[in-house]
């Protein structure tokens, strides 16, 4: 540093006061209380800062009252001021690594009107008994449906058959699932089952009144038990067909998902020739019907323990049946609601089975098997639809009397 000229660093020094007069002028009183204020006035500026922060976190609004006795307004001028802290633990994700726990959702597996798009898988099972000469047909059908087939699983239960019903139908599924086209079925699966039901096939024996209790309940039983062996969780619809179907619209199944209904049935009619060759179109099931007040009376007056069968003489219940309903030529989407339905085809969301809705194989409400099942439907509130001009053609079975 550069001084004045005349100036160094001794004439600078000599200038300044000594050490020990700079010691006796601090040191004195004014100066000492000086300080003292001073430090004072600071420290209690930090407190008086510090406890006005303090404070400000659990300063009471509202009016000084208990939440109970403050009215709407003050409790929400109260709880607007309220700033409590939220602590989210948020746990580690639990990982599942043994083999022997599955998890399942049946959320996501929904029953629509748009099952394609949706990707809804669809369970077909038919029930066999002495099944082989229908067999050809019926896969001759099933390969003609729209829907697509890699969405559709197959299940069959074969019980008390005395024919060869077994060997054509693993033929037939093999033929089908071995084919390399769009042809082949998601899966398939047959169940052997014995009830140990002894009744012939023939026509008259098989479809006589007498038979029809006994029959109904068997029935009741193996379709039971195909559903509970065949039924799995990504199912959306269960389709029930029986095999001696000889004719039905190739877009039965989207035609019917359409209708978005619990339970829909087609009318059930078949084919017959007369003496001049001309096709009489013959209704065919009764188990299709609209209850009645006769039908209603009449249970009152019957043991729980019996079956009724609808189209027989022996009970006359003034039902009004779907097969006498309708034509094939009017529009096919007419609905009408229905009390008790046939098992020919059978459209039903996979749901209301799950909910525990099946065959029964006793006297429901005096009603087995199908009719019974659409007692239970109604009493748990499915709906149950019939489409009276919307027809599938059943084999003729030449019946020559019994039904009215």
């Amino acid at each position: 540093m550069l001084l004045p000229k005349g100036y160094n660093w001794k004439v600078a020094r000599a200038q300044l006061p000594p050490a020990r007069a700079v010691w006796v002028y601090l040191t004195r009183t004014r100066i000492l209380l000086l300080v003292a204020a001073a430090g004072a006035l600071l420290l209690l500026w930090r407190g008086v800062s510090s406890s006005a922060s303090e404070m400000q976190n659990f300063y009471c609004w509202g009016p000084a009252k208990p939440p109970m006795e403050m009215t709407p307004n003050e409790q929400a001028s109260w709880y607007g001021h309220l700033k409590t802290p939220v602590i989210f633990n948020n746990h580690r994700p639990i990982e599942v690594n043994s083999s022997t726990i599955q998890h399942i959702d049946l959320n996501p597996v929904l029953s629509t009107p748009e099952p394609v798009k949706n990707g809804e898988r669809v369970l077909i099972l038919t029930p066999l008994k002495d099944a082989a000469p229908y067999l050809a047909k019926y896969f001759e059908l099933l390969s003609e449906l729209t829907y697509p087939h890699h969405l559709i699983d197959l299940a069959f239960l074969i019980s008390d058959t005395t024919d060869n019903t077994v060997s054509v139908l693993a033929d037939e599924l093999d033929r089908i699932q071995s084919r390399s086209d769009h042809l082949p079925f998601n899966s398939a699966m047959i169940i052997n089952k014995d009830f140990n039901f002894k009744l012939s096939q023939n026509v008259e024996e098989r479809h006589s009144f007498e038979a029809q209790g006994p029959r109904r309940k068997a029935m009741g039983r193996a379709r039971n038990y195909l559903l509970a062996s065949a039924l799995k969780p990504e199912h959306s619809w269960v389709y029930w067909r029986d095999v001696d179907i000889v004719e039905s619209p190739k877009r039965i199944l989207e035609d019917f998902m359409e209708h978005d209904r619990d339970i829909i049935v087609p009318n059930i009619w078949f084919h017959r020739l007369d003496k001049d060759g001309k096709d009489v179109e013959g209704r065919f099931d009764y188990n299709s019907w609209v209850e009645s007040d006769k039908a209603r009376k009449l249970r009152k007056t019957l043991d729980p323990d019996v079956v009724l069968a609808e189209g027989y003489k022996q009970y006359q219940t003034g039902r009004e049946y779907m097969a006498k309903m309708g034509d094939w030529r009017d529009d096919p989407k007419m609905e009408i609601e229905l009390d008790g339905v046939g098992g020919v085809s059978i459209l039903v969301k996979a749901d209301v089975h799950r909910s525990g809705i099946n065959f029964p194989c006793y006297a429901f409400e005096n009603q087995a098997e199908t009719e019974g099942f659409a007692k239970m439907a109604k009493r748990a509130g499915y709906e149950v639809i019939g489409l009276p001009n919307y027809v599938v053609w059943h084999i003729d079975t030449a019946e020559k009397g019994g039904k009215a």
